[in-house]
């Protein structure tokens, strides 16, 4: 694997950077996420769930992104970031999906994602409670700890495998900023070689069952405090 060292580079930011402007699209972003949850229907193909993404996103003046609109359902859920789904997969009565969108309002670029359940499946459920869980577990090694982006990953996977899942480190955390992070740094936090500071840092936990028939995913930026501002609807 790589190291990335060079963290004046890496973790480089444009004139236009503000922690404020950053913290109020994270939140736009986490309710544009739920809306769009709450719309996606059983009997619903993936097509039409991220038509209904580019709606709502376009409603919220949200329609330009940094990446590609992802809505992933069934078997789906544990592709790549770049693979395409497998075209025609219907969301069923008792089923997982996830969206993650990466949006730019005001310069500024967004990231989130979460996943959803319909149904009892007990194993849907416990994927969507133990991604959660292991992206606070490895938040709260990050808070705790002076390890590197690496040393993070290394860890998220060993507790992703203590719970009974695979770690997809396709998903490996990745920067944002004002528009275009890439001109900074394009790659995964999983390479770089000292400890990711707070604003910066987007943290993807992407998990798998090992029979490999569905997945989770959630991601957040890394902060010093993770709740949303007074008078913001993080979803």
């Amino acid at each position: 694997m790589t190291t990335v060292t060079d963290v004046g580079t890496v973790e480089g930011v444009g004139e236009r950077f503000a922690v404020d402007q950053l913290m109020s699209v994270r939140a736009r972003t986490r309710r544009a996420v739920h809306m769009i949850a709450d719309q996606v229907a059983p009997g619903m193909a993936e097509e039409e769930a991220k038509e209904i993404a580019r709606a709502t996103l376009q409603s919220l003046g949200m329609r330009r992104g940094w990446h590609h609109i992802i809505v992933r359902c069934g078997r789906n859920t544990t592709k790549d970031f770049m693979e395409r789904s497998e075209p025609g997969v219907v969301l069923g009565e008792d089923d997982i999906f996830f969206v993650d969108i990466g949006p730019i309002y005001d310069g500024c670029e967004g990231d989130a994602g979460d996943t959803f359940v319909f149904g009892d499946n007990p194993e849907h459920h416990r994927a969507r409670r133990d991604v959660r869980a292991i992206w606070d577990d490895v938040r709260a090694t990050w808070m705790e700890q002076q390890i590197t982006g690496q040393q993070l990953y290394k860890y998220a996977m060993t507790v992703t495998e203590d719970r009974g899942w695979k770690l997809n480190m396709d998903l490996s955390g990745h920067r944002l900023s004002d528009y275009p992070h890439s001109a900074h740094y394009d790659g995964p936090m999983a390479e770089i070689g000292f400890r990711p500071n707070p604003n910066l840092w987007v943290l993807e936990i992407a998990i798998a069952h090992p029979d490999g028939t569905f997945g989770a995913f959630y991601e957040d930026l890394l902060l010093e405090d993770q709740s949303f501002p007074e008078g913001t609807i993080p979803g």
